[in-house]
């Protein structure tokens, strides 16, 4: 899926497509861009031997102006070029095939000329996974505290916190045999199946020894775009210390919203706004900056795929169909570094795609 994407009316982006044809990104002369530069992109599996047609191309712009991120797929012969607008100075690309993904590539660019990009794209089951997920008591649900989790054949365990949550890292891809123990239950011993990269989410529900019923585990698969921009942990963390509001992918199904603004008004504290009849051209506002919702609003700053975009904008460049996480902060105080800022006073909503 093609997420969409935010694009100032001040410098608008012209994506100017040269050509996919097998073979012809290297040879493409830069006039066709005139003054600007242009970018060729080459998508291989890691030895470079095979191309990897229909991969998703992913680039985030470095430049003075709010640009639109491009995510577009590769041609036929693994290739995709452009013409850079001319206010981008920079960009960070990468490419996407399934659930494997290249190697971060930055490129600065230079007014008429051409730059070429060769991204690998690693396959492999190297990379690690991780298991996370709390221990309840099958009978009444209460978090069971200092549970000790364990994976047959590995050495390191860890103990459930006061919530019940633990996390067992640097998990190598594949089945394994997990152990909960804890006093006054009965053990539970149950094959989970572990994904390279990615995390693995339980639910586990002991039983009290004198209790004659079967241990109860629920497993969920994270996808891989949240997992990797730290969704998770932040949710995780800003849940265990009462900071934002958080919806995931099975939300949001669950709530089915028309636009996306309308699941957002759904967290504490905030308001849909909609000036005309109806339900279109809302935004969303917060109450906390203030102490109270204000004649004149305190609007949220907005972030896509971690690029700031205007937040009355926000339900024509993403649809909730396409939306796989929401993170809401009401004010200052609750956002995490990366969507700080002088113009973070009101809070952030920040959407990542499926």
């Amino acid at each position: 899926m093609t997420g969409k994407v935010p694009i100032t009316t001040a410098a608008p982006l012209v994506l100017g497509l040269l050509t996919t044809a097998a073979g012809s990104a290297a040879g493409q002369e830069t006039t066709e861009c005139g003054e600007r530069a242009s970018l060729h992109v080459l998508v291989t599996e890691e030895s470079g031997a095979l191309v990897l047609p229909g991969a998703t191309i992913v680039l985030r712009w470095t430049a003075d102006e709010v640009l639109r991120p491009v995510r577009e797929p590769a041609g036929v012969d693994g290739a995709f070029s452009l013409c850079v607008p001319g206010d981008a100075r920079a960009a960070t690309l990468w490419a996407e095939f399934g659930d494997d993904s290249s190697e971060e590539a930055v490129v600065a660019f230079e007014p008429g000329m051409a730059h070429e990009v060769h991204l690998r794209v690693l396959f492999g089951d190297a990379e690690p996974g991780r298991i996370v997920g709390r221990v309840l008591d099958a009978t009444t649900d209460d978090p069971v505290a200092t549970a000790t989790v364990s994976l047959t054949g590995r050495p390191a365990e860890v103990q459930s916190d006061r919530q019940g949550r633990f996390a067992l890292t640097g998990v190598p891809a594949g089945s394994h045999l997990l152990e909960v123990e804890r006093i006054g239950y009965a053990s539970l011993r149950y094959e989970v199946t572990v994904v390279r990269g990615l995390s693995t989410e339980l639910q586990v529900g002991l039983v009290p020894a004198p209790v004659q019923m079967e241990p109860l585990v629920v497993t969920a698969s994270r996808p891989r775009r949240l997992e990797i921009n730290g969704f998770y942990d932040r949710k995780y963390f800003g849940e265990l210390l009462g900071g934002g509001t958080y919806f995931t992918l099975e939300d949001i199904d669950r709530r089915r919203p028309v636009r996306v603004s309308h699941m957002l008004a759904d967290a504490p504290g905030i308001r849909l706004r909609c000036p005309g009849s109806g339900f279109r051209d809302c935004w969303v506002e917060s109450s906390r900056a203030s102490g109270g919702f204000t004649p004149g609003g305190c609007e949220l700053s907005a972030y896509l795929d971690g690029s700031p975009i205007p937040v009355r904008e926000l339900d024509s460049l993403v649809l909730p169909v396409e939306v796989g996480g929401i993170e809401v902060y009401q004010g200052p105080g609750e956002l995490p570094p990366e969507f700080g800022g002088y113009d973070a006073r009101c809070g952030a909503v920040v959407i990542w795609t499926k």
